[in-house]
């Protein structure tokens, strides 16, 4: 698995493309807004007169959610744009759009211009005025080198740092035999030696990412990060590895159906791994670059049109299913049609969206999120 080649998500405007099924990633924007809010402030009010404030969004995807991103501090600047002795000059923003070079930059930049009619339209008082602002695109893997030492005054990402710059070479053992058979991440029945690998390969991706951010921040600089973890510290458990193990069981059954080989089972793994909190800040404190703002975990339904409290049973489970699978399939397909091929796609998903309901109806389940706020040493 190439993961510059091989993921991205579901591009287009379709039914199960990722422009129609991010609305987990929407509501963690949503969420996330008012820690972003106060990242912009600070790095606003340190600004000297006149100057640039550069934005990089980290694995930007595409959809309406990257052009909220851009909204979303472009607001936070109209809020304190009056703050700061600088007459009439206003700060210009410059933001960098990230992803890998898969991503669907076409759909990004085609939304763009309606992105900017929608924002002409947005009545201009003095106090609420609007910074000049420019957009590019920056296709790479953020865990590469990505823009000059010392040139960006904050970072954001959204929804992506579970991911894994690849899977570790060792999944492979000796004689070509397969580590973590018949699953596709962390489950019950994975080895604990192949736990290991799985959070040292998260523990030097995460290292390279804060090595190269701090290189790339200004003194003072900020980020902002939101990403899937995990609320307890048994490695075992968590919504992740119970989403994963249907995916697998899903899977499992296609084997025993004869569409899928089960050498191809056994060799696929997600590269992908939810951290705790505590890993987090272990991670931090060991890079010695960044002083913690704020960290804290919240909870999300599997179901991102599930509005319901606590947790009661669904009313709804098969529909509950039916939204999981959707939203999964957005962003898991590329890498499922890469290993497996695309014929299986649609049987795939229908089982899983299956599975999902059935144990939705015996326990709701959450995502847990962890959002983190670095200051740049």
């Amino acid at each position: 698995m190439e993961m510059e080649r091989d993921f991205h998500m579901a591009n287009g405007e379709g039914d199960t493309s990722y422009a129609k099924n991010s609305t987990h990633q929407r509501k963690a924007l949503l969420e996330t807004k008012p820690v972003l809010e106060e990242a912009v402030r600070d790095v606003y009010m340190d600004l000297p007169n006149p100057t640039i404030l550069t934005v990089v969004d980290l694995g930007c995807s595409s959809g309406e959610n990257t052009l909220l991103f851009v909204s979303n501090v472009l607001a936070a600047i109209r809020c304190h744009g009056d703050k700061l002795p600088r007459g009439n000059q206003l700060v210009e923003l410059q933001f960098f759009l990230n992803d890998l070079p898969g991503n669907d930059f076409n759909h990004v930049f085609q939304s763009l211009q309606r992105f900017k009619e929608s924002m002409a339209v947005i009545p201009s008082k003095r106090e609420e005025r609007r910074p000049p602002f420019y957009i590019a695109g920056l296709p790479s893997s953020y865990y590469t080198k990505l823009l000059p030492r010392q040139s960006v005054h904050l970072f954001h990402s959204s929804y992506c740092l579970h991911w894994r710059s690849q899977l570790p070479d060792e999944l492979v053992g000796k004689a070509g035999m397969y580590l973590n058979k018949e699953n596709i991440y962390i489950a019950k029945s994975t080895p604990p030696h192949v736990v290991k690998l799985y959070q040292e390969q998260f523990q030097k991706d995460m290292l390279l990412f804060l090595k190269l951010r701090y290189e790339e921040l200004v003194v003072g600089g900020q980020m902002v990060l939101t990403f899937l973890g995990r609320k307890d510290e048994d490695v075992y458990t968590g919504a992740m590895s119970h989403l994963y193990g249907l995916l697998a069981q899903s899977m499992e059954t296609l084997v025993q159906e004869g569409l899928v080989k089960r050498e191809k089972l056994d060799a696929f793994n997600l590269p992908f791994y939810g951290p705790s909190v505590d890993e987090v800040n272990d991670i931090v404190k060991a890079s010695g670059q960044f002083d913690i703002n704020h960290i804290k975990l919240f909870e999300s339904n599997w179901d991102p049109h599930d509005k319901s409290e606590g947790d009661d049973p669904l009313h709804d489970p098969l529909r509950s299913g039916k939204n999981v699978a959707k939203t999964l399939r957005a962003v898991m397909e590329p890498l499922f049609v890469s290993h497996f091929g695309e014929s299986i796609i649609n049987r795939l998903f229908d089982k899983f969206a299956y599975n999902v309901a059935a144990h939705l109806e015996r326990e709701k389940t959450k995502y847990s999120i962890i959002v983190l706020s670095l200051k740049r040493k």
